[in-house]
């Protein structure tokens, strides 16, 4: 199958699963089974095997797949062997955090530099100008943008990485974002993920009464 085939529910569930199979020790068992990753996260066993049939086709019966080689085969599938240069713009707290986080490589991203109408010097990533923006793009084949700016800023923002060349978006600000249809935007959307915990505890608490 395709990537372009698979749902994003699908996309979204496979690094899970490469999370847990990461966390596990070095030494431990040389193959694991769908149950026992789903067991270790709590999903079904038949949603987690047919995820596993996209990428691998390298599990047994009675035996499960080659941990190790599972481990390889997800990273491969989901391109974190091959890096994306990446720009973010808005350098407030949140995107300067994100620019300083050097994890973001182990997944295939490597934020180059932030713009900003407020530019800084010093900083291990630069924050350059929102005039450079475009030129920096072209030079050196950005793809990806990532948007941290408040909401009435987005709009803006993402038409202008779109000008740039950018073909995927990672959007932080808490805004529908319109853009052409050859265009991605993956939304990090805060106040839904807060919802869901909410909503869990008030389950949770109901359940105690």
């Amino acid at each position: 199958m395709k990537r372009s085939a698979l749902s994003k529910a699908v996309l979204k569930r496979l690094p899970s699963y490469l999370s847990y199979l990461q966390s596990l020790p070095e030494d431990g068992p040389s193959h694991i089974s769908a149950t026992c990753i789903a067991n270790a996260l709590g999903m079904g066993e038949v949603q987690v095997r047919k995820d596993l049939a996209v990428v691998s086709n390298a599990g047994k019966p009675k035996i499960g797949y080659p941990r190790l080689e599972l481990i390889e085969t997800i990273s491969r599938y989901l391109c974190y062997d091959n890096t994306n240069d990446a720009i973010l713009v808005g350098a407030g707290k949140l995107g300067q955090a994100l620019l300083g986080y050097s994890g973001f490589e182990a997944y295939g991203l490597n934020i180059l530099a932030a713009f900003d109408v407020q530019p800084a010097k010093g900083q291990d990533k630069p924050i350059l100008p929102m005039e450079d923006m475009e030129k920096f793009c072209r030079e050196n084949n950005v793809h990806v943008g990532i948007i941290t700016v408040p909401k009435e800023h987005a709009q803006q923002v993402c038409d202008r990485l779109i000008q740039c060349g950018i073909r995927a978006i990672w959007n932080f600000a808490p805004t529908h974002l319109d853009v052409p249809k050859n265009t991605l935007v993956q939304n990090e959307n805060m106040a839904t993920s807060l919802a869901v915990l909410s909503m869990h505890l008030q389950a949770q608490m109901k359940i105690k009464e």
